[in-house]
């Protein structure tokens, strides 16, 4: 496991880079079987899912399996980072590391701050409308409206979200007021087009609760190793193209036709820093059994309930 902080050609910190190289399958992982999907957590069920014939949505069956491999955040350690999301990355990337079921497997991803649901709220809608509006609800079933919330990208808890009433989310408004709130740490996933919850129900809640924006860390897959070598050339011979028909111009027109390197020159940065951040499809393995097995699965977590309603 390789890890390394991810900056803009001014400094700035952008995410925390983690190279797997040697686990294979998640603890964490998606299964798909057609227009189905499950997510387990070390073999049991954590999500089931199915894709409508319309691509317009989504149906899910949320169990009461999942656990946040995170441990407990004490106050302490959140005074201590707190306004540093850099440091943040650092600690959840190495419970991300070690846990046993975790989402990671081989590949390239990116811890970052940078979520596009932070770009998302207008000026005139308060924190606590709008994550609120992003908050996939029901409970055990639901509904992903990709239709209404087209490249929106929702945020799917993995548990029922705790109310205003529970401890946690008292201790956590606290916190909220003080500046110090411990980021939520989100899983986007291409195939349901959302973002899942990882760790921090109950600091989102706290957040929405005092009306301020959460801080976040999203996980996703970057560019595989295998293509990273022939996209870097792929971005630097765009970069000498360009530069040679600057230089024709030039040849033609005289020194009044800049040389290129104004506008090529942050081209090239900008695909080189793509290759580091950009999201890239999730991974899903075929679930052995395929559908039939997706059904007895469905048959079993649902009590036999007529789910879902095609």
């Amino acid at each position: 496991m390789q890890r390394r902080d991810v900056t803009r050609d001014d400094g700035t910190w952008v995410g925390l880079s983690l190279d797997v190289q040697d686990r294979h399958q998640p603890g964490l992982c998606v299964f798909s079987a057609g227009q189905r999907l499950l997510l387990s957590r070390l073999s049991r069920p954590v999500l089931l899912a199915v894709v409508d014939e319309q691509l317009q949505g989504v149906d899910f069956w949320r169990t009461d399996e999942y656990r946040s491999f995170v441990p407990p955040l004490r106050a302490d350690v959140a005074r201590a980072l707190a306004g540093s999301p850099q440091r943040w990355a650092h600690r959840f990337a190495q419970h991300v590391i070690d846990s046993p079921d975790s989402p990671l497997h081989k590949g390239r991803w990116l811890l970052s701050s940078e979520s596009p649901l932070l770009r998302r709220r207008h000026a005139e809608t308060s924190h606590a409308e709008y994550w609120s509006s992003m908050l996939v609800h029901g409970h055990p079933d639901g509904y992903l409206d990709w239709f209404f919330h087209s490249c929106s990208w929702e945020i799917l808890p993995l548990r029922p979200m705790p109310d205003v009433d529970d401890s946690r989310v008292k201790a956590y408004r606290k916190q909220a007021r003080e500046g110090m709130l411990p980021p939520v740490l989100l899983w986007w996933v291409s195939g349901l087009d959302c973002h899942l919850i990882l760790d921090g129900h109950a600091r989102l809640a706290a957040a929405i609760a005092e009306s301020v924006e959460p801080p976040l860390l999203q996980l996703h897959r970057t560019v595989p190793r295998d293509d990273l070598s022939a996209r870097t050339d792929e971005a630097v011979r765009f970069y000498e193209r360009e530069l040679a028909r600057f230089a024709a111009l030039r040849a033609v027109h005289g020194p009044a036709v800049p040389d290129g390197t104004a506008t090529a020159g942050p081209q090239l940065v900008r695909l080189l820093h793509d290759l580091d951040t950009a999201q890239q499809p999730t991974w899903a393995w075929p679930l052995p059994g395929g559908e039939d097995q997706w059904h007895r699965i469905a048959r079993e977590v649902t009590a036999g309930r007529a789910w879902p309603q095609l």
